[in-house]
């Protein structure tokens, strides 16, 4: 079964940007197991970015849609059903963005109109793909949906902002909407728990530097780079995976489920160590 763990699957891939993007890495790892699918971003980010490029390397057509938008994720699952002749088999959501974080505007003085379109773009925006898809039947029977997440969901990340607060609503919609898929069509819904990972996205959140050396030195396999987060997202595509549904699944070295690591501890009192002393 080499290089075809997705022979024949058709798919939407959304939040692809540039070759930093998880996206970016999910669609040339989905290729390369044999699917193809539709790459999908907003008018602006694919003229700000290369994905013109990978739909040119994976043989792949650009629709442009704001994922906030039904009517233009209406139009997205009409042209790629038109395009594959019927239902999708998966769907990737990735797609992030926080206008605080952007700006820079700490978690106490949160500008709220920036709040909510946090909430939309980062989180609302899947439930309105599912409730579309749902209302189109536009997903096959087994078919999966999968959305990149991160830790601040259930832990406080100070730098991470309001995008904490959207990750925790992302994974709950998965969840709620996961059980009515998957109960009336036979549709797997999950979220991923990624390590933190230096996208162009990712560069924006204060401190991220510090956070990818905290949590490579806590996590006792490391931090998952884009490409692995990539496998992790085929394998959840495929049908190796078949009654996995509402689930968040931690694809981060073991952070999750560290309290304090030996190197971390190591790294501290070498640190205490060069403090001058009194």
């Amino acid at each position: 079964m080499a290089n075809e763990l997705l022979k024949g699957k058709k798919g939407i891939i959304f939040g692809a940007l540039n070759e930093m993007s998880i996206a970016w890495n999910v669609a040339e790892k989905a290729y390369a197991q044999g699917a193809e699918f539709v790459l999908s971003n907003t008018e602006v980010s694919i003229r700000m970015g290369t994905i013109n490029e990978l739909a040119a390397k994976t043989g792949s057509q650009v629709i442009a849609a704001d994922a906030t938008s039904v009517d233009d994720l209406k139009n997205l699952f009409t042209k790629a059903m038109e395009l594959y002749g019927g239902k999708i088999d998966f769907v990737l959501h990735s797609i992030g963005m926080s206008p605080n974080v952007r700006k820079g505007i700490p978690y106490t003085d949160i500008n709220y109109p920036n709040f909510i379109k946090t909430l939309d773009i980062s989180a609302l925006s899947l439930h309105k793909i599912l409730q579309t898809a749902y209302h189109m039947d536009a997903i096959k029977e087994w078919g999966s949906v999968v959305a990149l997440s991160y830790v601040a969901a259930q832990r406080t990340l100070t730098g991470y902002n309001d995008m904490g607060d959207a990750k925790a609503l992302l994974e709950s919609i998965a969840r709620s909407f996961g059980y009515v898929y998957g109960r009336d069509r036979k549709v797997r819904i999950n979220t991923i728990s990624q390590s933190p990972t230096p996208t162009t996205a990712g560069s924006g959140v204060k401190g991220i530097d510090s956070l990818l050396d905290f949590s490579e030195r806590m996590s006792p396999l490391g931090n998952a780079n884009a490409e692995e987060a990539a496998d992790y997202c085929v394998l959840l595509f495929s049908d190796l995976t078949r009654k996995v549904t509402m689930q968040n699944l931690y694809h981060d070295g073991g952070f999750s489920s560290m309290g304090m690591s030996q190197r971390a501890i190591e790294q501290y009192n070498k640190s205490f160590e060069d403090c001058p002393g009194d």
